[in-house]
């Protein structure tokens, strides 16, 4: 650290913590080399980590209900690293939601400036924000094996809730994955539990968010917070109970509950809205909030199913919708249209078949210019009564099911999403023990 240079330090805290109180006179009296700026509410950390100032740490209670998954998350991405004040009564794990460190909250000056020396660097006077701790947008990277994701959107009316049931269905009655296939509403209206006659409509998604956002659940935890479909072999995990509820969802709780849920089961069938729009779209942070599951969810699916109608306004719907799909980033072999309610004569299904590649062709152009990717062939669903199954909760015809599975493993198999890679994992210091001595009568050959 050069004479010019100092830790910027922010401060979250109750005004009458000890420490909090300490961190400020050592900071004034010049025995600390840091200025301190202390916040009242995790609002004005966010404002001041947005307002293009460096800053070295965020020292932050851990009573603080504000103390989460994404408030950390927001400090790592403004390029400063979070230290956590924890006295141990609410016992998590801080490293793994985002924190460099954990202090006691009788740590002493030697102690802060040792935290601060190892992971926050010195800002020079003047110095502008450098960039984030993480590379990319996210600072959480997947780690491990996750199970693929199939999601489901289209218009209202077209039955993309039904299409999403039925191969919920048909993936569980798959031994291979031994049942645990989960089907999420993700729509902001959602409609699952009526289709299933949910009695209870907690726990739901708000939950499953809200233990992640101070939290890492097991498996098992997470399994806990579905509702086990016994006639039909898979797990439903219910959506908002009114749309309005979407501003309780925060995006890095949510990204973290949707990891959960890749690692918690073998396949995960997403119910979502159509509507992808982002800041980049509209210039609006809230919109893009408002759809973070649909984005969230399509962003991680291996497969994404586009359902439509035959007739001519339902054809254009769907083109509009693959379109979407497409300017978000999805590559063309992971969309498959469907399309519901399909003719039974060859023929039809084969001018269905053109007038999408047709219409769709110039916004597959646009998302592949610089390679030739065809999108999957469509899967028609001929017309069934389902109305009095899902009445009655019993099983659907096999026939909506079957061609839906064999289209989403087609995919898999050929795109690999959903195979065990090689990734870095981190490693904490003492997790993995130690060498042991060598035997020194085995050293000198005795």
């Amino acid at each position: 650290m050069t004479a010019t240079e100092r830790f910027v330090v922010l401060g979250l805290a109750h005004p009458r913590s000890a420490w909090f109180r300490d961190l400020g006179h050592w900071a004034t009296s010049g025995v600390l080399p840091a200025e301190f700026v202390k916040c009242l509410s995790a609002e004005e950390v966010r404002a001041r980590l947005g307002a293009g100032r460096s800053f070295s740490a965020l020292v932050a209670d851990a009573t603080l209900p504000a103390v989460d998954r994404d408030l950390l998350g927001a400090t790592r991405a403004a390029g400063c690293s979070a230290l956590i004040v924890d006295d141990g009564r609410t016992p998590r794990d801080w490293l793994a939601l985002g924190a460099a460190a954990v202090l006691a909250p009788s740590f002493n000056r030697d102690c802060l400036l040792a935290a601060l020396t190892a992971h926050a660097r010195p800002i020079a006077r003047g110095e502008a924000r450098s960039g984030s701790l993480t590379t990319g947008s996210e600072a959480r990277a997947p780690t491990g094996w996750r199970c693929p994701v199939a999601v489901f959107a289209g218009p209202g009316g077209t039955g993309v809730s039904t299409a999403s049931i039925a191969l919920a269905q048909a993936l569980g009655d798959d031994v291979r994955h031994a049942g645990l296939v989960c089907l999420a509403d993700l729509r902001l209206h959602a409609e699952q539990a009526m289709l299933h006659d949910a009695r209870d409509i907690v726990p739901s998604i708000q939950e499953l968010v809200e233990a992640h956002r101070s939290g890492e659940p097991s498996a098992e935890e997470v399994r806990a917070q579905t509702f086990a479909v016994v006639e039909r072999n898979y797990h439903l995990l219910l959506g908002l109970r009114q749309a309005r509820f979407w501003a309780a969802l925060r995006r890095r709780a949510f990204d973290a509950t949707f990891d959960s849920l890749q690692r918690a089961y073998r396949v995960v069938i997403c119910d979502t809205d159509a509507d992808l729009e982002g800041e980049d779209d509209g210039g609006s942070v809230d919109v893009e909030e408002r759809h973070v599951m649909a984005r969230t969810a399509t962003s991680r699916a291996s497969v994404v199913f586009a359902v439509g109608l035959p007739s001519m306004k339902g054809v254009h719907a769907l083109v509009r919708v693959m379109s979407e799909i497409l300017a978000f980033g999805v590559p063309p072999g992971r969309i498959v249209p469907v399309v519901n309610f399909a003719p039974r004569s060859p023929r039809a299904r084969a001018g269905l078949t053109a007038a999408v590649a047709e219409l769709v062709a110039p916004a597959v152009a646009r998302a592949t210019p610089d390679t030739v990717e065809s999108l999957s062939s469509p899967v028609f669903l001929i017309e069934r009564k389902v109305d009095g199954d899902l009445h009655d909760g019993a099983r659907l015809p096999a026939v909506l099911g079957a061609p839906l599975a064999g289209a989403f493993t087609a995919v898999v198999d050929r795109s690999a999403v959903g195979r065990q890679e090689a990734v870095p994992e981190r490693v904490r210091p003492g997790s993995l023990g130690r060498w042991a001595d060598p035997d020194p009568e085995a050293a000198s050959g005795g």
